[in-house]
């Protein structure tokens, strides 16, 4: 500033700045701060974490996707973290552990970078470079799927989790789950887990789960005077109220005399009437409505034995469309015995202290559910949360075709081949896909230590085994050391790892990329007495 000049003032007062070093020495503790928090969840041994919002109720959980949504987090850096497992969580619905560890350990290493003064966009180029080679050996080891394989995977999804000691059993639901509603489009198999309803009841065991080929509706029957079973159902799907048609516009109707307000409600029990010998003159003798039902309506289905269930979700009546084959009709005018679905049984079910209506034996069944079951409603969360990311892993290994092995063994081929092509990289470059090479190691370290195991001997035989050219080997958390993960049956989908270093490396560039913080709230130092200049954490 020159001598008698007046300082310019371009922020707003009350703005906090944080430049160079300082700044990217804030959001790296940021960011390690949040892979360190769910670090110690990782693999099979890995431990759970209970979190407690502010209204008081409890999650238990150890899926890191779950940990992260629940944790409120200010610090921008820490939610570029959060959103790396957003992502994993949409894309690949396991590895949000992995991935936001990986993206941890890559910053740690670019700070030890940083201060040996290597610039931030050097690491960056190096870091890219890196995960593209990754990628390729990633494929260089993929392994092709058979129908075998897809159960191996489910329950590698499950291991470590409160449905650990059940996954064989969950496994094999989630895996005939998926292969009920694939589809071949283009010669390519689709999943869309939208086809696969899952519903959860506390009350009962985990083993008291089973897979229904239909559509399991959280609903009861309208009316009492209904059968609670229908055998061979011709299901009617409506998605109009089956009452007295309101006017559309404010009117008035004056009657006069006694006779006329007779034959104006014998006029609308006529119209409702009319409506309910429509649906049994169409063969109808299951009724499911988006819309409500009238109570006259209800006593004429009654009389006439049709099961009838009323505000139905939407979800569920295009379910219902694809599991029995019928089409939804929005007039009951135009609804004929060709627009029926067709189901072996309708009924009504007592599980736990609710009513459920079950439509099984779809002989056609492009939509399928699950029903959850689990002692409390804690144990029953979770459990759902488990089977989703394995049914989504047996979907994810189905449409690729492509699994890896599991327990470390692929980070760690990775991290070998890495260093040797980092050999081949002049320049600085070449430090930076060192740092990325060993920050892989992350993983099989943290399911050493999370075992119990001693992690530097773990390391050591890791890269013994792999040097010796036994590309499977990982991580034993049972029994300690080292072992064949191909012989074990210890498999995830290729897009599950590839994801987590792809979206680790990118946030973590993006992050290194950050040398100007500016805030324009005021300073809130951390619990722990840090400073994040005014960001909080």
């Amino acid at each position: 500033m020159y001598s008698g000049q007046q300082p310019i003032f371009i922020l707003k007062e009350g703005t906090d700045r944080t430049t160079g070093r300082s700044a990217q020495s804030n959001n790296i503790a940021a960011a390690k701060a949040v892979a360190d928090s769910v670090r110690s969840t990782l693999g099979p041994k890995g431990m759970d974490k209970m979190l407690v919002d502010s209204m008081g109720d409890v999650v238990i959980t150890n899926d890191g996707a779950t940990i992260l949504k629940e944790m409120d987090i200010e610090h921008p850096a820490a939610k570029m973290i959060i959103e790396i497992a957003k992502t994993q969580e949409q894309y690949c619905y396991d590895g949000t552990t992995s991935a936001v560890v990986i993206a941890g350990e890559l910053l740690k290493r670019s700070e030890d970078l940083i201060e040996q003064n290597v610039h931030p966009t050097v690491i960056c180029e190096g870091f890219r470079l890196a995960a593209d080679k990754a990628s390729e050996i990633i494929d260089s080891h993929s392994l092709a799927v058979d129908k075998s394989m897809l159960e191996e995977v489910a329950k590698t999804a499950l291991t470590g989790k409160s449905a650990g000691p059940v996954k064989e059993f969950l496994a094999d639901i989630s895996v005939r789950a998926v292969l009920s509603v694939a589809q071949e489009v283009d010669g390519e198999t689709v999943v869309d887990l939208d086809d696969i309803k899952v519903h959860k009841k506390q009350g009962g065991s985990i083993r008291d789960s089973n897979l229904v080929d239909g559509i399991v509706l959280d609903k009861e029957r309208v009316h009492s005077g209904m059968p609670r079973s229908v055998s061979d159902a011709k299901i009617a799907l409506i998605n109009s109220a089956i009452e007295v048609k309101k006017t559309e516009v404010d009117a008035k109707i004056q009657i006069t005399d006694p006779g006329m307000l007779s034959q104006f409600l014998d006029e609308e029990e006529q119209f409702l009437r009319s409506l309910v010998d429509k649906m049994q003159a169409s063969g109808a003798n299951v009724v499911i409505c988006q819309k409500g039902i009238d109570d006259l309506a209800q006593h004429y289905m009654a009389k006439a034995g049709v099961f009838a269930i009323r505000r139905a979700k939407k979800s569920d009546m295009e379910a219902l469309s694809k599991a029995t084959g019928g089409r939804i009709v929005t007039n009951i005018d135009d609804l004929s015995s060709d627009d029926l679905g067709a189901a072996s049984k309708v009924e009504e079910r007592k599980i736990g202290e609710s009513d459920m209506v079950f439509v099984t034996g779809c002989p056609e069944a492009k939509s399928v559910s699950v029903l959850l079951r689990g002692g409390t409603e804690h144990v029953v969360d979770e459990i759902r949360r488990a089977f989703t990311d394995a049914m989504g892993v047996v979907a994810v290994a189905l449409e690729d075709g492509e699994v890896l092995t599991g327990g470390g063994s692929v980070v760690a081929a990775i991290s070998r081949d890495l260093r040797s092509y980092a050999e081949g990289i002049g320049g600085r470059e070449q430090m930076a896909i060192e740092a990325f090479s060993g920050a892989l190691e992350v993983i099989p370290r943290t399911l050493a230590e999370n075992a119990g195991l001693d992690p530097i001997n773990t390391i050591i035989d890791l890269r013994k085994a792999h040097s010796e050219g036994k590309s499977h080997y990982g991580v034993n958390v049972y029994d300690g050391g080292v072992t064949d993960m191909k012989k074990e049956r210890v498999f995830e989908p290729s897009r599950v790892v590839e994801q987590a270093i792809l979206s680790a490396s990118e946030t973590a560039v993006m992050i290194l990329r950050i040398d100007d913080v500016i805030s324009s709230r005021s300073t809130t130092p951390a619990p722990d007495g840090t400073d994040f200049d005014g960001l909080g954490m």
